[in-house]
């Protein structure tokens, strides 16, 4: 019986876990190709290395069909409804760092917090005669946290590309979105409400609530949370 650990298949975050690992005595690597989504785990015995998507691992963490998941935390947040009963977090793992923020026009010079923000919304419906929009790619997470703070006069409209942008392009009024500096933000003439953060994402390590967890499977990864340190 193997545990299946499902990690990003491509690019930076691929290559960040892989060293991650690896500066913990475990070898993670492709099996054949660039085009196989199927990989090695040395260094320990009864893992099994998926390589998925990064949008991709919290649904196969939350269906059980991984053991342990790679992923953003933001992603796990916005995708599974409940995570934190369905999964748990076993390690942060300190890169592919961004926050996910409320950002609204800079000419909007009296707007610095939510409760400026709630106040424009309310006026923008009643001039508009509809809610003002927030263009995003992260509807649980925004729409919570705007519940949390008793914004309520808004809308938002899913962001197909470059969440940045729309605003300069009047398909929404403000954004919420992923940033790790804040400048091309600022390059499209947005700013973060200070009080507007709705998580600091990273990189962590997760394991699944809902996987076959029988002994042989325990064992492993008491065997592995020890060669990991966590």
């Amino acid at each position: 019986m193997t545990i299946r650990l499902g990690v990003p298949s491509k690019g930076r975050l691929m290559e960040k876990t892989f060293d991650w690992f690896g500066a913990r005595g475990l070898s993670l690597r492709k099996r054949g190709n660039d085009r196989e989504y199927a990989g090695v785990v040395e260094g320990i015995d009864g893992v099994e290395l998926a390589l998925l998507s990064a949008g991709e691992i919290p649904r196969e963490l939350a269906a059980g069909r991984l053991h342990l998941g790679v992923t953003g935390s933001d992603l796990v947040r916005e995708k599974v409804a409940g995570w934190d009963l369905r999964l748990r977090e076993l390690a942060p793992m300190g890169f592919g760092g961004a926050d996910l923020v409320i950002a609204v026009p800079q000419g909007w010079v009296d707007v610095d917090t939510l409760d400026d923000f709630d106040a424009v919304a309310s006026a923008f419906r009643r001039s508009h005669g509809f809610r003002l929009r927030i263009a995003t790619k992260y509807h649980r997470l925004t729409r919570e946290f705007l519940r949390e703070h008793g914004v309520a006069d808004y809308q938002l409209v899913d962001s197909q590309g470059a969440t940045e942008g729309v605003v300069r392009n009047e398909t929404a009024e403000a954004i919420s979105d992923i940033t790790s500096t804040g400048e091309t933000l600022r390059a499209n003439g947005l700013k973060i409400l200070s009080d507007g953060l709705i998580h600091s994402s990273q990189a962590t390590l997760f394991k699944s609530n809902s996987a076959d967890w029988s002994d042989a499977h325990r064992a492993t990864l008491d065997a592995l949370e020890d060669r990991l340190g966590i």
